[in-house]
């Protein structure tokens, strides 16, 4: 027998889009050890145990197109990494979660696999993925598997994870309403939207409803004597706290009497039509257990009706009707009971319309005082209850009664919610009648509710099925605009800061608090909240939950996108810099095309209306273009877009000889010439040409008025961390963020465009690069400067110490670099201060850096003095020995 295991070796989770599908899906790395070359077909009685566990795999396709392909598979012989895959689509399934995709690659050959599959709920989506393997190893054992009590644990995991039925019917309605969700945490959290327009709703308590006014809602007497006072009729009561208090009061008051805890929900402990002294004392004592104080109230004859009150309308009225079983002459109790779980509308807790009946001590007790037990054949058409309150959650049913209501008792229950304070309120009424006002009948309201439960108007037992999820959005969105929340995502190799700053400038003329994330940190306007590299997913998702931002753009960096997909649901614009080798070898990106592939999924994941920003002279944006589905804009550092773009609709942001031009059509708008740019250092910076014409690009796409674009883009002073200028007696210093060859080629452009007399380079280069990548830095580095100091990053990224700085020296020197014009200095700060301390006049140090803060920090102690901002007035200030020829 072979022994060999199925090993997992990672779980990924992407609850966002992703590279892999737009859809969450759970990402496994699996070693199928020694079965790596051993066909399903080769494995004696694999198959036949496989389909006899999991029948339903027979109907799976398999990409085939037919059902019945995965079968054909295994008969002629699939590989364990391509089993599982389906394995685990089929146990969530069967658990009932509508899930479809998936796909096996191979990594390393022939048993080093990934795997990637669809999932609806996290927590039972990892559990499939852990049970999955765990029986396959099973199987591949000869070993007998017990799939229910697998299942019976999956579905127990799905039970205890999924979002409860009033979260989850709101959270399907938002959705259909474009309205993104998102999760927090495991329970019945959401946030619906973003930033300042964000709504946070756990079952139907909203984040309106103040704490005290739900505190007020679960004491009862508190909430009656509230509504007293606005004259709505509420049952007399006293509030109690020992068994001859609760004698006493009920005297006081006449039976029969009503008991129940002072605060708590879901109908528990509460005890209807009390006569007797031992009916109270054992009413007390079971109330008692939920709550310090119980309360006592007068019974009210009626039928128990809840009212739904949203906002300032009833929106639903259902009546509530106990758990019970109806006699047929033949059937004990709990076999009637068993009778009626059967319905496949209950469920064990709320994740059903109904919810199931239960012999328990509630139950039993009831049973007991009407002389019953479990196991008495009740006579035909008998009704007996198992429980006193009507709750969904303790197995009762509703019938709708929303057209029925009364408008006097509409208006009482508007009122009562208003006066507790509650948003979206459950008012419970006791009457024979709803469609007969309670002013007239001696009805009463005995509670107002907190977060009051939907299924019953969702899914009534009879009548007419009431979409109050829809009443709910619509009241804390009630117009498109209520949770509008412009996004800009940015990503490419060179240039994704300095766009995404230029659009956060851009919108913040238009009046929007914006919030920014970006490998500088998190802003809220000008503001940093949090520092260090914040280009990934979770700072997304942190900034967009801020609720002071009314827009956001958001860096999104490959690395992010690749481990753990976007920490948005769409944007409003996605914007492609350019495409350029850079992290290549990392996480599985070997190939230009595959990184294209990566940085595409911003541009695709774009809103209905929105639009996708390509840059029409990078080589990669045909392939991109197969995949945008939005609105087109392309930006080109020339007069004219090519003209392989021509059947491609689309709106053109060019460089019409130093104008920027945006062309819709027949229309076109003249933004400003790139000399009034000052981050183009009066046209000389090529590449902050392109920046700016990508986020004049992106704002036009969000529709922002031509004259605020214009004001975003020249009304920006600063780029930071790039092309940084300081004046250090008659020398320069230029600090600049050049990590790729491409990067380092636009600085290298301008420091020759600049007219100093001598250039000296500060050169270094991340440590995941390939050293093919650092050996092509140090020659174009060797064809401008004059001297070069050689540094290191202080985070190595796996390469040893000096290791980065001997392969660019070798690479400089076999450039045909002087050696003695090569400096190591492996500690950056030092290497700036000795640069800028041995300058000579007319000189300009460059430096690639790897920390800006503390290089910042340097230049001021050593008196060095930064260059404001250029304009249009302002251009010979940039370059003393070109005066007037930029």
């Amino acid at each position: 027998m072979n022994t060999s295991q199925i090993k997992i070796s990672d779980l990924s989770i992407f609850s966002g889009r992703n590279i892999y599908s737009h859809k969450p899906v759970i990402r496994m790395t699996a070693d199928i050890g020694e079965y790596g070359e051993i066909p399903t077909k080769d494995i004696p009685g694999f198959n036949e145990r496989l389909l006899a566990l999991f029948p339903g795999l027979k109907k799976n396709c398999c990409g085939l197109g037919y059902e019945g392909g995965f079968v054909d598979r295994l008969r002629e012989g699939t590989y364990l990494g391509h089993v599982l895959e389906h394995v685990i689509l089929e146990m969530q399934y069967m658990l009932g979660y509508d899930v479809s995709f998936g796909k096996t690659r191979t990594i390393l050959a022939p048993s080093l696999y990934y795997l990637v599959v669809e999932f609806k709920n996290e927590a039972c989506g990892l559990e499939c993925a852990k049970v999955s393997v765990f029986i396959l190893n099973q199987l591949l054992q000869g070993k007998d598997v017990k799939i229910d009590e697998f299942m019976a644990y999956l579905r127990k995991i799905s039970l205890e994870t999924e979002l409860g039925p009033s979260t989850g019917a709101i959270v399907r309605e938002a959705r259909l309403r474009g309205i993104p969700v998102t999760r927090i945490g495991n329970e019945s959290l959401v946030r619906l939207g973003y930033g300042k327009n964000s709504r946070l709703v756990e079952s139907t308590l909203t984040d309106a409803t103040a704490c005290i006014c739900a505190d007020i809602s679960s004491n009862k007497q508190m909430s009656k004597h509230l509504l007293s006072e606005q004259r709505i009729p509420v049952p007399p009561g006293r509030v109690v706290y020992s068994e001859i208090s609760a004698l006493m009061a009920a005297g006081q008051i006449g039976m029969p009497v009503v008991i129940k805890p002072l605060d708590s929900n879901q109908g528990k402990g509460v005890h209807l039509n009390l006569t007797t002294a031992q009916d109270i004392k054992e009413a007390f004592a079971c109330a008692s257990k939920y709550s310090g104080g119980v309360l006592v109230e007068r019974y009210v004859a009626g039928h128990d009706y809840r009212v739904l009150v949203v906002g300032n309308e009833v929106k639903a009225v259902s009546m509530r009707v106990p758990a019970h079983v109806t006699g047929d002459g033949k059937h004990t109790i709990r076999q009637l009971v068993d009778m009626v779980n059967e319905d496949p509308r209950r469920g064990e807790k709320h994740e059903l319309p109904l919810t199931k009946l239960r012999l328990d001590e509630v139950a039993l007790s009831l049973l007991k005082k009407a002389g019953l037990t479990p196991d008495t054949v009740i006579e035909e058409g008998r009704v007996v209850r198992l429980r006193e309150n009507g709750n969904i959650s303790t197995g009762g049913t509703a019938i709708d009664c929303t057209d029925l209501i009364h408008p006097e008792n509409a208006a009482l229950a508007v009122r009562a919610a208003g006066a507790i304070g509650i948003d979206i309120a459950g008012i419970d009424f006791v009457t024979e009648d709803i469609s007969k006002s309670i002013l007239d009948t001696g009805g009463v309201i005995v509670e107002v509710n907190t977060a009051p439960g939907i299924r019953m108007h969702l899914y009534p037992s009879e009548g007419k099925p009431r979409n109050v999820a829809r009443d709910i959005v619509n009241f804390l969105f009630p117009t498109a605009e209520s949770f509008r929340f412009p996004i800009v995502s940015v990503t490419g190799t060179n240039g994704k800061t300095t766009v995404a700053r230029l659009v956060q400038h851009g919108l913040m003329k238009t009046g929007h608090t914006v919030g920014l994330t970006s490998t500088d940190g998190t802003y809220v306007g000008d503001r940093l909240i949090s520092k260090g590299d914040n280009s990934g997913p979770r700072s997304a998702r942190a900034l967009l939950a801020n609720k002071t931002i009314t827009a956001a753009v958001l860096e999104t960096a490959r690395g992010g996108i690749i481990r753990e997909g976007l920490g948005y649901d769409c944007a409003d614009v996605g914007v492609i810099t350019n495409i350029a080798e850079d992290h290549l070898g990392q996480d599985g990106i070997t190939t230009l095309e595959e990184l294209a592939f990566v940085k595409a999924l911003v541009a695709e994941a774009v809103k209905e209306g929105g639009a996708a920003v390509l840059n029409a002279l990078d080589g990669s944006t045909p392939a991109i273009l197969k995949r945008i589905k939005s609105r087109l804009v392309l930006f080109c550092n020339a007069p004219e877009v090519p003209a392989e773009y021509d059947r491609h609709p689309s709106v053109h942001v060019v460089n019409d000889n130093g104008w920027v031009r945006i062309r819709d059509g027949d229309k076109v708008s003249t933004i400003a010439h790139v000399r009034e740019i000052p981050i183009t250092m009066g046209g000389l910076i090529a590449c902050n040409i392109d920046n700016a014409l990508a986020a004049a690009g992106a704002l036009y796409g969000l529709g922002v008025p031509v004259d605020r674009i214009r004001a975003g883009l020249v009304g920006f002073e600063a780029s930071e961390g790039r092309f940084e200028l300081y004046d250090y007696k008659k020398a320069a210093v230029m600090l600049d963020y050049g990590h790729n060859e491409a990067g380092v080629g636009e600085a290298l452009k301008v420091c020759r465009g600049l007219g100093y007399k001598r250039l000296t380079g500060i050169i270094g280069m991340p440590g995941d690069r390939t050293d093919e990548a650092i050996r092509r830095v140090a020659e174009r580095c060797a064809g401008v400067f004059d001297a070069m100091i050689i540094k290191e990053d202080a985070d190595k990224r796996g390469r040893a110490d000096g290791e980065i700085a001997r392969l660019m020296r070798d690479a400089a020197i076999g450039a045909g670099f002087p050696p003695e014009d090569i400096f190591i200095i492996p500690e950056e700060t030092q290497a700036l201060k000795t640069a800028v301390l041995q300058a000579s006049d007319g000189e300009l140090v460059c430096m690639f850096y790897e920390k800006l803060a503390p290089l910042r920090h340097v230049l001021d102690e050593l008196g060095a003095v930064r260059r404001p901002a250029v304009t249009a007035d302002g251009l010979t200030a940039y370059s003393p020995y070109k005066a007037g020829q930029v």
